[in-house]
């Protein structure tokens, strides 16, 4: 029998998600799919009760129940207990389990950089600004800072995970090495051209990584570039986040270059 997998999400609008996992799927040659499930807030608990019902494998969890998921399942890992949120659901000797591989999606690229500063700020105070703590965090970086446009929310975040907040008008006096943004600023539609950054208050060799992944260079990113940063664009957040669900509901390995390449292709030609 097919092994189903899905996102929930509300509203979900487009995702690579699907073609992500179904590609790996097919590239492994094994029997299972991955489908959009548009779920309201108040379908959620619903939901959750079909996932038992007719066993579905795996579920990615996206905006805005990556929190408010936690109770209705049987475990947590621990990580997923540290960040506060959930973003993958998996089965385990019979249990559901709730994992946050967003954590994993984020530090992979930096793992990869010869050396990260001592100072880092996240912008925002969401889901995903979590995750970021969180890999900061495992990372070893000795000072995690927060900013959001909302203070409560950046000193609720910084109490939860050891940060500290600052105010968001002040973000960029910080003097962070690493700056990490993780607002919808940027993104395809009305924010395309916002930026959470002064374009004048880079600093050659500072890292700047944007989540946002549609476009794949936000302006951020372009005008960090521009000033001789190190940038990490959110695609490799998404790809590395996504391989690390496929590998707990499946124990397999797909091929990541393979990977990175249809996400690619997928973000050059959004129509297909």
């Amino acid at each position: 029998m097919t092994a189903r997998h899905g996102i929930i999400g509300w509203p979900l609008g487009h995702t690579l998600s699907p073609a992500l996992h179904n590609w790996g799927f097919a590239s492994l040659g094994l029997d299972a799919d991955y489908q959009a499930w548009p779920t309201r807030p108040d379908e959620l608990a619903g939901f959750i009760d079909r996932v038992r019902e007719q066993s579905i494998r795996g579920v990615s969890v996206t905006i805005p129940h990556k929190r408010t998921v936690m109770p209705l399942l049987d475990r947590l890992t621990r990580r997923a207990q540290a960040v506060g949120a959930v973003n993958t659901l998996f089965w385990c000797d019979g249990l559901l389990w709730g994992e946050n591989t967003d954590v994993t999606g984020l530090a992979a690229p930096l793992r990869a950089l010869e050396k990260l500063p001592d100072t880092a700020l996240v912008l925002g105070a969401g889901g995903a600004a979590r995750a970021a703590v969180a890999a900061l965090a495992e990372l070893g970086m000795p000072e995690i800072l927060v900013a959001n446009r909302t203070p409560e929310k950046a000193h609720e975040l910084a109490r939860d995970l050891s940060a500290r907040a600052v105010p968001w008008e002040t973000r960029m006096d910080q003097g962070a090495g690493l700056v990490c943004n993780t607002t919808p600023l940027g993104m395809s539609g009305e924010l395309l051209d916002a930026t959470p950054w002064d374009a004048l208050r880079f600093t050659p060799g500072m890292i700047v990584y944007d989540i946002v992944y549609n476009p794949l260079r936000t302006r951020l990113l372009r005008e960090a570039e521009a000033a001789g940063c190190v940038t990490v664009s959110g695609l490799e957040m998404f790809l590395h986040q996504g391989l690390a669900q496929f590998r707990l509901w499946t124990g397999r390995e797909p091929d990541e270059a393979g990977a990175r390449a249809l996400l690619l292709n997928r973000l050059a030609r959004p129509n297909r």
